[in-house]
C-alpha cells in the first residue's frame, strides 16, 4: 500500500516515534512524506521514503494530487489543532480530498493505531483492489 506520513512541527516527534514503533509493518509498504517529516522518519528508521516538498512549500498539494489520481491508499497526518498553520487552506484541501476519494485518514495517534493494526491484518486490501 502507498502511505503518506505528514506531521505539523509540534507533532513530528510523535510521528517519528509511531513509525519507529511499527517499523516492522511500515517496511512492507511504500511510504511518502512531506519534506522534513520524511527526512526525520528516514533518519530514525532507515526506511525508504519518497519525500515531497515541505507542507508550506507545496508538499500537502503534491500528496493531494496523488490522492486525486487514485494513487494513494492511506494518509497518517498528525495535526497540531492548537497552533495556527500558515498553509491551513492546503491542509483543508488535503483532508477534503481524502473524504472525496475515500482514502483512510488518521489525524491522531489513536486513529493511526487502529489503521496500523488493520494494515497488519490486511483489512485495507480493498484500497489496492480499487486502484487497479
Amino acid at each position: 500500500m502507498k502511505i503518506s506520513l505528514i506531521a505539523h512541527d509540534k507533532r513530528k516527534d510523535d510521528l517519528v516515534d509511531f513509525v519507529t514503533a511499527y517499523v516492522h509493518i511500515f517496511k512492507q509498504h511504500e511510504l511518502f512524506a512531506t519534506g522534513t517529516t520524511g527526512k526525520r522518519i528516514a533518519e530514525a528508521t532507515n526506511l525508504p521514503i519518497h519525500r515531497f516538498q515541505s507542507g508550506p512549500l507545496g508538499g500537502d498539494q503534491q500528496i493531494g494530487a496523488m490522492i486525486a489520481n487514485n494513487d494513494m491508499d492511506m494518509v497518517i497526518f498528525f495535526r497540531d489543532p492548537l497552533t495556527a498553520q500558515p498553509h491551513e487552506p492546503d491542509v483543508s484541501a488535503l483532508l477534503r480530498l481524502c473524504d472525496v476519494y475515500q482514502v483512510p485518514l488518521a489525524t491522531n495517534i489513536g486513529a493511526a493505531e487502529i489503521f496500523i493494526r488493520g494494515l497488519e491484518r490486511g483489512d485495507f486490501q480493498w484500497r489496492e483492489l480499487n486502484r487497479k
